[in-house]
């Protein structure tokens, strides 16, 4: 019995201090009451991806942590639920559900893969439910099937991302080994996947176009570790550079295969082998490349705070390639609350949702990666992008440059 009613008295505290999405018009501080404002993040928690996954969990909570400590909308306090999509595109379309159901979620970062916000995009957007992913890059995601014959109509009015897309990073890759590293013999292999294989296409478009030569192409499973048999093929192809449309999980075993094999050319991928993860997992790492959105956030001045605050917070996990970029997301969704905040005269209106979606155009706002705001596709207009090279079992930048579309 004792327990029992301290349960409720402690609920009944809780509700006193923090009122939900069924007080009409909450926002309003004056009586000192807060609504709760819940942003949904979803990304791999566990399994092979989950050091990036983790990353994005943190830098979104420590964005809305940072919110309420200096109270940026006025009577709303924000709190974040994490789901873990295991990097399945079932399993996201089922928190993606869950996200819906709950009236207090008002947007979602995230997901980690294209192939997950393939599931997540239609059920978020007929429930009106703002989507911000710091991650995905998949050109379709936002511009539709149409884009590669310059048909491009937005599938999906709630999705928006703060990275930018495998046509500007295909392209920079494509440029920087032709153009930089002077290799213009490359075997090109993807794990068929949404992200992979529309990176590898991409890369393949600029890179022949350039003049470069596709010595060989091939496919893998992204759950394989055994790469001998492609390995054959790529030592036999006269390939200078191997590149890989994929994650690191099955990267850094093909990487270190092909130089056990002898062959000493490089392995470059895209953001999805940008992990601190990847030379770990491959001894023989030296010399790879990697392509990531945006600048390293270590040289960025706008960034500094945000990697002080992530420090003090205590986060176990490292913020990874997207903290910078997951921080920016789950602050769009916190501008766009404030903005309809303000536009109701400081409190929360009663179609939240709606109200919340149709300030995300307006928002714009210095952020940890630079400047952030959207295109008419819910495109980051911040199209910077950055060349690493493992030296020494560390990725180190080389070049960082803005990719015109």
């Amino acid at each position: 019995m004792f327990i029992l009613t301290a349960v409720l008295t402690t609920g009944a505290l809780t509700l006193t201090a923090c009122g939900s999405r069924d007080d009409k018009g909450g926002g309003d501080s004056s009586d000192g009451k807060k609504t709760t404002v819940v942003i949904g993040v979803d990304a791999p928690l566990t399994g092979d991806l989950s050091a990036l996954g983790l990353g994005i969990k943190n830098s979104a909570d420590l964005a809305a942590k940072t919110a309420n400590k200096d109270n940026v909308v006025p009577g709303v306090e924000f709190k974040v639920e994490a789901l873990d999509d295991q990097a399945q595109p079932s399993v996201g379309q089922q928190n993606a559900s869950k996200f819906i159901s709950n009236d207090d979620v008002l947007g979602v970062v995230g997901p980690l893969n294209s192939s997950v916000s393939q599931s997540m995009q239609k059920p978020l957007n007929d429930a009106g439910l703002v989507q911000v992913s710091p991650a995905n890059t998949g050109t379709e995601l936002t511009q539709g099937d149409g884009w590669k014959a310059g048909d491009k109509k937005r599938p999906f009015k709630s999705f928006f991302r703060t990275a930018t897309t495998d046509q500007v990073q295909g392209a920079f890759a494509a440029n920087y080994l032709f153009n930089t590293a002077k290799i213009k013999q490359v075997y090109l292999i993807d794990d068929q996947k949404t992200y992979g294989a529309g990176l590898a296409a991409s890369f393949k478009d600029t890179f022949t176009k350039l003049g470069g030569k596709i010595v060989g192409t091939d496919h893998v499973n992204p759950d394989d570790r055994d790469f001998n048999a492609v390995v054959t093929k790529v030592k036999s192809s006269g390939a200078k550079a191997l590149y890989y449309g994929g994650e690191y999980p099955a990267a850094a075993p093909l990487s270190q295969q092909l130089k056990d094999s002898g062959s000493a050319i490089p392995l470059m991928g895209g953001d999805g082998i940008y992990s601190g993860e990847f030379p770990k997992l491959n001894k023989k790492a030296q010399g790879d490349l990697a392509t990531s959105v945006g600048k390293p956030v270590e040289q960025l001045e706008s960034a500094k705070k945000f990697i002080a605050d992530y420090k003090t917070a205590g986060y176990k996990d490292a913020y990874e390639a997207y903290g910078g970029g997951t921080y920016d997301a789950t602050w769009s969704i916190i501008e766009a609350v404030k903005i309809a905040v303000a536009d109701n005269g400081g409190k929360l209106p009663d179609d939240a949702r709606a109200k919340v979606l149709a300030a995300m155009s307006k928002v714009k706002f210095e952020g940890v990666t630079g400047p952030v705001s959207f295109d008419e596709f819910g495109d980051t207009t911040n199209t910077m992008m950055t060349a690493y090279q493992v030296d020494k079992g560390a990725w180190v930048p080389k070049l960082s440059e803005a990719v015109k579309p």
